[in-house]
């Protein structure tokens, strides 16, 4: 196929919306931004062998290009609008990109985001995407909010999808030791959680007003968490025993699952902060928006994270996350 055919390709397959005055087909988009809210935009970049497997299927590449950008959003309370898709292909396959789109669009869809534009090019497998959401004027979500005495809270679980790559062999295990044998029902809930993150976008929204800081966990939540304390200028507590694991991941790897859920990388969970006084207020927040919610820890005076085990003694990974240039 020709570089034109797979944009036409793609324009066929996207859908139409009035706030897309001129979507996929010119020089860029027009986008029509409603009054009352700012526009939040993101953009990432995914690259075979590096963020997913090379034998990843097409649709589920599509799905994670997708999911990774509207969890920057939620991150910031964001409701997604639109979004542009920039393609790197060894070749024009149509077959490949029909899969892609399969997944792309069926989060889009999910999530209410249209494509309104972007480009192909020939080289090696890269997906780069450029995600924008609306939120309200003035109630973003911010890393740098949180507050001395806060609580610490995650969505869902944390752990499964550093735990798959595990298993596929990618990555070695946290101890240093072979793998270990799991059941195949088990390894498959656990990739299923690599292959398709489900970005938490009600959460996000669900937390407007009542987080003070927060943050997606996709490098790894001690990185993450990190990044939050360097930009509120504070430090943070982390309770190791009190991350929430899947049971699949208990039974895969029982005691070692702390590393692979305080440095793993790719949950795609929410990291954020709020005063203790509104526990109550945001258990039901989550509960309403579908999405479990945990306590892990506190904002506390200084800088950086600690993490400390049952005892409060300080427990230590062998890395706080991952990092391209590391």
């Amino acid at each position: 196929m020709a570089e034109f055919d797979l944009i036409e390709l793609i324009r066929n397959r996207a859908a139409t919306r009035n706030d897309v005055v001129l979507g996929i087909g010119d020089d860029a988009a027009l986008l029509h931004v409603p009054a009352g809210h700012e526009l939040v935009v993101t953009a990432d970049t995914l690259n075979a062998g590096v963020h997913f497997p090379g034998d990843t299927a097409p649709a589920d590449v599509g799905w994670k290009a997708l999911a990774a950008n509207l969890s920057d959003l939620a991150s910031m309370g964001a409701r997604p609008a639109w979004c542009t898709l920039s393609l790197s292909l060894p070749q024009a396959d149509a077959g490949w990109l029909d899969g892609f789109l399969d997944g792309f669009l069926g989060l889009a869809e999910a999530h209410g985001i249209a494509l309104a534009g972007g480009d192909t090019t020939r080289g090696p497998l890269s997906v780069a995407v450029t995600a924008m959401g609306l939120v309200e004027t003035g109630a973003a979500l911010r890393r740098d909010r949180a507050r001395v005495g806060d609580d610490v809270w995650v969505t869902g679980t944390l752990g499964d999808a550093a735990a798959a790559l595990v298993l596929g062999g990618h990555v070695p295990p946290p101890s240093g030791a072979a793998p270990p044998a799991v059941a195949a029902a088990i390894a498959a809930q656990l990739a299923d959680r690599l292959r398709r993150p489900t970005p938490r976008v009600e959460a996000g929204r669900a937390l407007l007003g009542l987080a003070h800081a927060c943050v997606d966990v996709s490098d790894g939540l001690l990185a993450d968490l990190g990044h939050v304390c360097r930009r509120s200028g504070v430090g943070a507590e982390v309770a190791i025993d009190a991350l929430p694991a899947s049971a699949a991941l208990r039974a895969a790897f029982g005691e070692q699952r702390h590393a692979l859920q305080a440095a793993g990388g790719d949950d795609y969970e929410l990291c954020f902060t709020a005063p203790p006084m509104l526990r109550e207020a945001v258990a039901l927040a989550l509960e309403q928006a579908g999405v479990d919610g945990t306590r892990i820890g506190r904002i506390v005076a200084g800088a950086g994270v600690r993490a400390v085990d049952a005892q409060g003694a300080p427990w230590q990974s062998t890395h706080a996350g991952y990092e391209h240039f590391g």
